[in-house]
């Protein structure tokens, strides 16, 4: 499938990356704040902005041990368990019908990641026009199939995975009829290594499974994501924050709105970029093909009827006299006029 629509927005080949801005927990519980959200992602020109519907009590056993990287960046308070994380973090859901009616008035696309099957069903209350899966929902089977049930895209990220993995996640959705399905390379860390994103397994994705393929990005800035849509992303998943000063596991990692904003120009630049696949001069450097390639001109004085010799003819700019390529055809022919010092020579000279 080489294009998916999704809204009122075709994705895939020749088409532009879409970019989903993902604001994840950064609400911080703050209807207001998850509003700012929405406008930040609108005045940087996203596509959508995503968040998350989750609950602690649907995920997590209590008994999980806390992840080092929330540790490590101190995100969370002595003696807190990442239940405990997971729970103050939680998007009230009542707030779908207020964020999808607000992301309609920006005219940005709504999308929330679901975690577990009630929310797919108060997520299709509001309307979304496609599902986000989480890498780590990958081997949520029962979740996969639901989604898929809905015959909406699926965008699915693959962070953890390997190729079987992937097969058996692509083969719940394909089940139920579904073949409208976005594959996100992704790496895993919060945030990872630039040595550890790998972009290059994009091209096995695609080449396995020939589904279109996508980016979910948690590296700092933004150069990653330019470099996957160079390598053919059509979408680019990203998080991002009104400011990495707020209090959240998220926010430490994820671009302000500034940067938001200037990642979006850099894909767009970069799709201008890569252009057309054949290989020709263009339009725009048409003057200088003319001007600044070389061609044949007289080396010296060559009065009418002289045979012509290469000591005669010389190499230089402009380009809109007798191809260089073709001095030995010009050679030993006769100049049918005078012809000055350095100027081009023609056909009709000779």
């Amino acid at each position: 499938m080489n294009h998916i629509q999704i809204g009122k927005r075709w994705v895939g080949t020749g088409q532009p990356c879409f970019i989903i801005a993902e604001a994840g927990s950064n609400h911080n519980r703050q209807l207001k704040q998850a509003f700012r959200l929405i406008d930040a992602a609108a005045a940087a020109g996203c596509d959508s902005v995503k968040f998350q519907t989750f609950k602690a009590d649907k995920i997590y056993s209590r008994k999980t041990p806390m992840a080092t990287y929330l540790k490590k960046n101190k995100l969370v308070k002595k003696g807190e368990t990442i239940w405990d994380v997971i729970k103050k973090n939680e998007l009230p859901r009542e707030w779908h019908r207020d964020l999808a009616a607000y992301c309609r008035s920006k005219k940005i696309l709504f999308l929330s990641t679901p975690f577990d099957l009630e929310a797919v069903d108060e997520l299709e209350k509001v309307g979304v026009p496609a599902y986000k899966i989480a890498s780590f929902e990958i081997t949520h089977l029962p979740l996969l199939s639901r989604v898929a049930e809905t015959k909406k895209p699926v965008i699915l990220s693959t962070g953890m995975a390997n190729l079987d993995d992937i097969e058996v996640a692509l083969d719940t959705i394909y089940k139920k009829g579904n073949q409208k399905v976005i594959l996100l390379h992704c790496a895993i860390n919060y945030p990872p290594k630039f040595e550890d994103v790998h972009l290059k397994a994009m091209d096995t994705l695609q080449q396995a499974f020939q589904t279109l393929i996508g980016y979910s990005d948690h590296t700092m800035g933004y150069v990653a994501d330019v470099v996957a849509v160079a390598r053919g992303a059509c979408v680019i998943e990203k998080h991002f924050t009104t400011s990495r000063q707020l209090k959240g596991p998220d926010h430490p990692f994820a671009l302000e709105p500034d940067e938001l904003k200037e990642m979006v120009s850099s894909i767009r630049t970069a799709e201008k970029t890569l252009g057309s696949p054949i290989k020709r001069h263009t339009e725009a450097e048409q003057e200088l093909y003319q001007l600044a390639r070389r061609s044949l001109v007289a080396a010296k004085h060559i009065e009418a009827g002289t045979k012509l010799t290469k000591e005669m003819i010389d190499v230089k700019r402009p380009g809109y006299g007798i191809p260089t390529k073709l001095m030995d055809v010009v050679v030993g022919r006769k100049a049918k006029r005078n012809i000055e010092e350095d100027e081009i020579l023609t056909w009709e000279m000779i």
